[in-house]
């Protein structure tokens, strides 16, 4: 990695030199546009709309217009401003973690110490870790006035710039001045169906599979030429409906998502599908002992019909694509 910007950071007295590594990069497949007929690349050029002339880039100036006037603001109006002066990450206050909404988060950068003692960074590592604190802070970088949060992540300092507090759209939506009634059997039944998918994150264990499938296409194009077979290259795939109905019983719709993830095995354990299970079977119980055998006879008649169903998706999976 190469360091894109040397500074310190500094609170109190305390000066923590530092250099600052982007902590992310773009995997997306890079690609240009071109003419379909010869494949020629397709090029833009900053033409003048008044004289019509190709403008170099070294006479291309920036400007605010607000609708009726324009300024031009000149290479030396912008480096008057006090943007670039500092190279300083200036802690502001430390606060609680849990207290920064990641909504804010904008870009991360890694900071490595840059001074051959590095007890000032470990003492200031240590200290934010200890007190489950976030250090805000003040810095410029690339000729903007940016707000950010210090943290730990294992062993280094992360700085991640914050959008500024006016960058944060308000959601008022009017859809959301009702709040609906909601059940206590609704709310168990959401509840076992997340339970269903619950498990540790483990980012390695995602991809992006759209841009694997590109990479895919792109080596097949380089050997096979535009004659490829996309269907042979990937597989004959089913199209997914587009869409989706609108859920009119919200109950039956929890309660047959909850039963197909633990017919699949779900994300779960056995033993957590039974302790799931417990409390629903307990009060099925109850009310089956309150009712006789009447209700006994058309929980029987449910689960006939329920048995019903299954042979004839086993039916229809058999049936030609």
């Amino acid at each position: 990695m190469r360091a894109i910007w040397t500074g310190a950071i500094t609170f109190g007295l305390v000066n923590v030199p530092v250099k600052v590594y982007s902590a992310t990069e773009d995997h997306d497949v890079a690609l240009h546009q071109v003419h379909d007929a010869d494949g020629g690349r397709i090029r833009y050029q900053r033409r003048c709309e008044i004289d019509g002339k190709i403008i170099p880039y070294e006479h291309i100036a920036k400007a605010y217009d607000d609708g009726e006037r324009t300024v031009v603001l000149t290479p030396e109006d912008l480096a008057s401003l006090p943007a670039e002066r500092s190279r300083e990450i200036d802690v502001v206050e430390f606060v609680p973690n849990d207290q920064l909404d990641p909504l804010m988060f904008d870009r991360s950068y890694y900071l490595e110490p840059d001074s051959k003692s590095l007890k000032a960074y470990a003492l200031l590592r240590r200290t934010l870790e200890d007190s489950e604190r976030t250090a805000i802070v003040n810095f410029a970088l690339r000729q903007k006035t940016r707000l950010g949060a210090l943290r730990v992540r294992g062993d280094v300092l992360v700085l991640q710039t914050l959008l500024w507090n006016d960058e944060v759209r308000e959601a008022s939506f009017p859809s959301l001045a009702d709040t609906p009634r909601i059940t206590q059997r609704e709310l168990d039944l959401s509840s076992a169906l997340m339970e269903s998918f619950a498990g540790d994150f483990q980012p390695e264990k995602f991809s992006d599979e759209y841009q694997d499938e590109l990479r895919k296409l792109i080596d097949a194009k380089l050997e096979q030429g535009d004659t490829i077979d996309t269907a042979e290259t990937f597989g004959e795939q089913e199209e997914k409906a587009k869409g989706g109905g609108e859920v009119i019983d919200l109950m039956e719709a929890l309660q047959r998502s909850v039963e197909r993830s633990r017919g699949s095995g779900g994300r779960s354990s056995a033993k957590e599908d039974a302790d799931d299970e417990k409390p629903a079977a307990r009060k099925s119980g109850a009310k089956s002992a309150k009712s006789g055998t009447s209700k006994s006879g058309t929980a029987k008649s449910g689960t006939a019909k329920s048995a019903a169903k299954k042979p004839a998706a086993k039916t229809a999976a058999k049936k030609p694509a």
